[in-house]
């Protein structure tokens, strides 16, 4: 995967409040992509995030520990920084981006836009959602959980009993 000798590393960032299937199966292609994959947990105050910057680590580090057909080593950061400012820090030449549907393409459009003039040497490579995926989000998976609905098939076990216990009346 070396590109002239060059270890490659990518980035892929998010809130991950929380995690969902649908992550873990863009961070296992991504994975397959570049020599290091840097998980980055975006510190997000603005988004009122349910769980806490070190939760969303924990939940992460757990669901990577057992994701399978990992290609590359994966490490699981936060940041509290511009992803630009925080992909140079870490020497990334990629970020990688998912994508759900066209209003998630007109917003990734715009910041990759943004990024490519703060850093043009780092790339933005877009990874559509597989089919399964691409209906769910953390936003939607938070609001079922906090309905008492069933959150199974979107996240992880210890994912969905960390929702349980946040919502536990």
């Amino acid at each position: 995967m070396s590109r002239n000798g060059k270890f490659i590393t990518g980035i892929y960032p998010g809130t991950f409040d929380p995690v969902t299937k649908g992550h873990l199966h863009l961070i296992r292609r991504a994975s397959r992509m570049v020599d290091r994959l840097i998980v980055a947990v975006a510190d997000s105050p603005k988004k009122e995030p349910l769980f806490t910057d070190e939760q969303r680590l924990e939940m992460l580090r757990a669901d990577i520990e057992n994701l399978p057909e990992k290609g590359c080593e994966i490490e699981i950061h936060s940041f509290n920084k511009l992803l630009v400012h925080f992909a140079r820090d870490m020497d990334a030449s990629f970020i990688f981006r998912g994508l759900r549907a066209v209003s998630d393409f007109e917003y990734e459009f715009q910041m990759t836009g943004m990024n490519a003039k703060l850093d043009p040497d780092i790339e933005t490579v877009f990874l559509m959602a597989a089919d399964k995926w691409q209906f769910v989000s953390s936003s939607f998976v938070k609001e079922i959980a906090a309905l008492d609905g069933v959150v199974d098939e979107f996240v992880t076990p210890q994912v969905a009993r960390e929702l349980q216990k946040k919502f536990e009346k």
